[in-house]
């Protein structure tokens, strides 16, 4: 996908996924649900019937449809080889039909009942209502000891000759069955913490704690290949004999992976699904339009295209008498004939950063029956036709700054301040004929066109930029002496100082030098910093105080950062000072880090025009006397375009280690851009290594910290290379920094279109930093931090 959803609702941490109930998983034959498939001498669909007063089971074979038990009604079914089983309303027994519809009751009990059931090809299991302990039948062997004393499981599934099971105080993985790949699919997720699973015939997918999609197992048909894998991207998963399938969250439509590549058709675009579940090598799903079911894949039928089943309307959920926690389903009175409703299930997504403009929140995981989605359709061209008149007028804006300022006509030029810059180009360039006058023409105008070009709030802050003689910026610095300089910019050397009035600031002061290009340089670095913060006021960006522009001399001042730049802290060795200081916890550089995302998300969607920075690095993001995080250094930035847009400025900017792959090949930029060199930081954050370093463990070639963490983040080895200034991260540490771990290797996937935008990140280290002041993870094991491959 290109870009996630930003219109998310309200922050739920990832504990509330975990104790809430989870996206239902289907493995082969299924996870109860109201839909089942059962294979062998015949294909079987079988579903709960809606808007009657029983909910009977009907089900269709070789043509036909057949009512089961047409005077009882179930909850939920599951099914496996010739055989499908129901749990009956209210859980106190479990009764099963084979190929035949022979009925035999395998469970009674009142005072026990079953709330979940899963059938594979031949055993069937079932958790018990209330203490969720398992119970299996027929070829389901018991599971093996439970580690630690524990019984019950928070997700169950089945598969081929095995079953998985989430435990609940622990979410570890626990396998069992007579097929041998039970063992090696535990392995594999050995010290995952895990919120479910869903079992194949000799793989398992599941989704983790903080809502990341991966699969284990057998990947021969490409059963493993997950499409795209980002957090709480899905919410629900199907597994067959060697394909996989899942609803995105977004629009509940229905990606299949897997069957070495027999699943990818159109057959089912754009229809959106209430639940899927999968027979060996076919899938079915609850159509949300209808509640109708349809299945398709190869083993289907032989015309290769999807089938609507001449089965009633079928329930969404189980109609249940008791209070639904998180909202009942759309028309729920009329499914179920008045007799109880259908709770939405309690999910999670993406959460909106407090300090960001309010924000519409998104469609409810479940999609409201026909009579509702044409409301809401028309809202949403509402919406649309509102974003894009706001739009179209912001890039009007964009063009005219761009033509009167010149900034499109590429007067940017890398440079860097701490560590090596890369200065490409790729293609013709056109040369640098603006005049050196251009500045001093701008300077002079400057107050009245950034009055021209604020807009909302940053107007207030019209005359803040203040202009200083360069005398007294020289008294400020005693003569810009070395013992005050703490360290360099994007076009020159910054100093600390003291202004006459008491006020300390630090100055950074163009470099000199007789020469045309370098002046030029410095003019095009001076005129782009002085343009941008002159309107960008944010508590996550450094603020401008004033300028100075005499003769050949080019000053900024700013706010001063009495704790200096991240990079410092991190990795300057000479510093005790810096190097003990509050950032060796992990709760503090998670906090820098969402600082620092904030500030960047403020410049990409708030921002108008948007602004990429093009120059995001460690050295670059500045501390404040209260450890607050600012970006800073704008000299390279550009106007941009939207995030999901780019444009080709004259030359690639950045800083080695830093700078977007993507960019720097093929000359194109986007928003991402920046998100790639923030990706970047991220893993210093965790790893305490530079963006380019010397091991003496390779001989002391340099390496990427991206070549370096990303392959041990996606092995599941994350704990062997965390920074040891900080050590092992405590019990409720360990899933907010995997959380920034996964949000990290997402920001430095090569390809732009795969990375999250930054509203995504923001949300994903709010909850990251939530999760660090949440004491309730007591009974979460703390062991080794899993990670998910992709």
């Amino acid at each position: 996908m290109t870009t996630l959803s930003t219109a998310v609702i309200a922050t739920i941490t990832t504990l509330m996924a975990i104790l809430s109930p989870l996206p239902l998983v289907r493995g082969l034959g299924g996870s109860a649900t109201t839909v089942a498939v059962s294979y062998g001498s015949a294909i079987t669909i079988c579903g709960i019937v809606a808007g009657q007063q029983t909910q009977q089971i009907q089900c269709f074979r070789n043509g036909q449809v057949t009512t089961i038990y047409p005077g009882i009604s179930f909850d939920s079914i599951a099914g496996g080889y010739d055989t499908i089983c129901g749990i009956r309303s209210g859980g106190s027994s479990l009764l099963c039909w084979n190929s035949t519809f022979g009925p035999k009751r395998l469970y009674y009990d009142n005072s026990v009942p079953l709330e979940e059931l899963s059938v594979g090809d031949y055993q069937i299991c079932a958790l018990t209502n209330g203490t969720r302990e398992p119970r299996c039948w027929r070829g389901g062997s018991v599971p093996p000891p439970f580690p630690n004393g524990s019984s019950s499981f928070r997700s169950l599934s089945s598969g081929l000759g095995f079953s998985c099971g989430v435990l609940m105080n622990t979410s570890r993985l626990i396998c069992w069955g007579s097929n041998p790949i039970a063992s090696d699919i535990q392995n594999l997720f050995d010290n995952m913490l895990m919120g479910n699973i869903a079992v194949g015939g000799s793989h398992a997918c599941g989704l983790n704690t903080t809502g990341v999609l991966f699969c284990r197992g057998n990947k021969n048909n490409g059963q493993l290949d997950v499409p795209s894998n980002l957090a709480y991207e899905y919410s629900g998963l199907a597994l067959g004999a060697n394909h996989s399938c899942a609803i995105r969250r977004l629009n509940s439509t229905v990606v299949c992976w897997g069957g070495n590549g027999s699943f990818s058709n159109n057959f089912t675009d754009g229809v959106s699904f209430e639940s899927i579940v999968s027979g060996l090598d076919f899938i079915c799903g609850l159509t949300t339009s209808n509640l109708s079911i349809i299945c398709w894949g190869p083993g289907w039928s032989n015309d290769s295209s999807a089938s609507q089943l001449p089965l009633p309307m079928t329930l969404p959920g189980p109609c249940v008498e008791a209070t639904c926690e998180c909202g009942i389903y759309p028309q729920s009175q009329s499914l179920c004939s008045g007799n109880g409703n259908i709770c939405r299930p309690c999910d999670v997504a993406f959460s909106i950063p407090p300090t960001s403009p309010p924000q519409p929140p998104p469609p409810p995981t479940v999609s409201p029956p026909p009579s509702r989605r044409s409301e809401s359709l028309t809202r949403g061209l509402l919406a649309f036709a509102i974003v894009g008149s706001i739009g179209t007028f912001s890039g009007i804006c964009t063009i005219i700054y761009c033509l009167w300022t010149g900034v499109c006509f590429g007067h940017k030029k890398i440079h860097n301040s701490v560590q090596p810059t890369i200065t490409g180009s790729n293609g013709p360039q056109p040369s640098n004929s603006s005049p050196m006058s251009r500045s001093s023409t701008l300077r002079r105008q400057g107050s009245r066109l950034m009055r021209r070009q604020r807009s909302g709030p940053s107007s207030k802050h019209a005359d803040r930029a203040e202009e200083f003689s360069f005398s007294d910026l020289a008294a400020a610095t005693n003569d810009f002496a070395l013992e005050n300089k703490i360290g360099a910019g994007s076009f020159g050397v910054v100093y600390k100082a003291k202004l006459s009035d008491g006020r300390e600031v630090a100055i950074k002061r163009g470099e000199t030098g007789a020469k045309t290009k370098k002046f030029q340089e410095k003019e095009s670095a001076f005129d782009s910093e002085l343009a941008f913060l002159s309107r960008l006021h944010h508590k996550h960006l450094v603020s401008l105080v004033g300028y100075c522009e005499e003769r050949d001399e080019r000053l900024l001042v700013y706010e001063y950062m009495k704790n200096g730049a991240l990079y410092d802290h991190l990795h300057d060795k000479n510093n005790v000072e810096k190097s003990s200081s509050a950032l060796n916890s992990w709760k503090m550089r998670i906090k820098v880090s969402l600082d620092a995302a904030r500030g960047i998300e403020y410049l990409h969607n708030y921002a108008v025009p948007p602004i990429i920075h093009r120059d995001i690095k460690s050295s670059n993001i500045l501390l404040d006397a209260n450890w607050t995080a600012r970006v800073s250094d704008f000299g390279l930035s550009l106007m941009g375009p939207e995030s999901d847009r780019s444009y080709k400025p004259t030359k690639a900017a950045g800083t080695v280690g830093y700078i977007d792959p993507e960019y720097y090949g093929l000359n194109v930029l986007t928003a991402k851009s920046d998100v790639y060199g923030l990706g970047v930081v991220l893993l210093e954050l965790l790893t305490g290594k530079r963006a380019i370093f010397k091991s003496g463990d390779n001989g002391g070639t340099p390496t990427s910290v991206v070549d370096f963490a990303v392959p041990a983040i996606m092995a599941g080895e994350l704990v062997k290379i965390l920074d040891c200034k900080v050590g092992r991260p405590e019990i409720n540490e360990a899933e907010a920094v995997e959380l920034v771990a996964y949000t990290a290797m997402h920001c430095v996937n090569l390809e732009g279109k795969e990375r999250p935008t930054m509203a995504d990140i923001v949300a994903n280290l709010e909850r990251a930093l939530a999760l660090c002041d949440d004491n309730s993870h007591g009974s979460i094991s703390s062991g080794p931090i899993s990670i998910v491959s992709e």
